[in-house]
């Protein structure tokens, strides 16, 4: 395992260099200033108006100190090197170092991410497998009705819906913005705080993956509940539970591991709407507000983020193969 995962992470390697690359350069593509978008205000005012020298004088000096006056190679080892480094540069918008701007944004991000992912999985295992057991029932019809409304919802209708029933109409749970985790009430009483803005951001998540996982478990464990060797296993006596618990599921969790794995950067990029909805300082409404702001050090750091997440998802993927395939070896 040790080896196949050393191997593997060096392979990802020049992949790495590749999407650094193109990214950089599509980021450089995107039009407008960011010295102009940083210091709009202060070079409308009256002081640099008067003086038109001065104001060149002030966007050629502040272009030199973010390194926009280098040429295109130049600026893109400077960013390589200092990314490596642990330096992310210094944000225009936030007017702060990138790793601090983005440390509690990619620290909601994560809890409220990784939550859904993990409601969405288990909700989907048992609902699924029941959904194939009882293949064409009341049951299995009515998820199969509920996860395609859920999948031809937009993730912002979901949100607005939630918000409408459980903070306007009946006066539950919290939206905008997050309370600190440790306030002068008490840590508990904080984490309880917390805990009420993280509900509907989670649920708007979760139902966003749930239905498409739904149906990929029910669709795998029928086409798994099919085969011989399930009928041999019946044949034999053995009890349905064990049947479809011992032999099927592990088989049928092949073609979900794919997708499960998949979405993990799908989730973190939808959070994006869910955390502008919410109102929540996410990494997802980070990156927006940057690219409006065309705040280059956070939009490149947050993509070269997304971009790394990617390539271990699919490390992921390979490893959980292994997992619930004794057949697939890591070699």
């Amino acid at each position: 395992m040790a080896k196949y995962l050393f191997k593997r992470f060096l392979s990802l390697i020049p992949v790495a260099i590749i999407i650094s690359i193109v990214l950089f350069v599509v980021v450089k593509m995107v039009p407008g200033d960011p010295v102009l978008m940083a210091y709009g205000e202060e070079l409308g005012s009256q002081l640099y108006a008067e003086n038109p020298g001065l104001k060149e004088e002030f966007i050629a000096r502040k272009r030199e100190e973010m390194g926009l006056d280098k040429d295109l190679f130049t600026q893109y080892t400077n960013w390589i090197g200092r990314t490596l480094r642990g330096e992310l540069g210094y944000s225009t918008m936030r007017r702060q170092d990138v790793s601090i701007a983005i440390a509690e944004p990619l620290k909601i991000s994560v809890i409220i991410n990784i939550l859904s992912l993990v409601l969405a999985f288990v909700i989907s295992i048992f609902v699924g497998i029941k959904s194939a057991v009882k293949k064409y029932s009341v049951y299995d019809t009515t998820w199969q009705v509920t996860s395609l409304v859920f999948t031809s919802m937009p993730t912002f209708f979901i949100g607005m819906g939630l918000i409408f029933l459980f903070p306007v109409a009946l006066g539950w749970f919290e939206f905008g913005g997050m309370p600190s985790l440790r306030g002068d009430e008490g840590f508990f009483e904080s984490i309880f705080a917390y805990s009420k803005h993280l509900v509907l951001p989670v649920i708007t998540l979760t139902i966003g993956s749930l239905a498409g996982t739904i149906r990929y478990v029910r669709n795998a464990m029928i086409e798994v509940l099919g085969k011989d060797y399930i009928r041999t296993a019946r044949s034999k006596g053995l009890s349905e539970k064990v049947v479809i618990y011992s032999h099927a599921f592990r088989n049928a969790l092949i073609p979900v591991v794919t997708i499960v794995a998949g979405s993990l950067v799908s989730v973190f990029g939808g959070s994006a709407i869910t955390e502008t909805v919410f109102a929540i300082n996410g990494i997802g409404k980070l990156l927006v507000d940057a690219l409006n702001a065309r705040d280059f050090s956070i939009v490149l750091a947050l993509n070269f983020f997304y971009a790394i997440l990617g390539l271990l998802a699919n490390v992921i993927m390979d490893i959980s193969y292994a997992l619930v395939d004794p057949r697939v070896k890591l070699s």
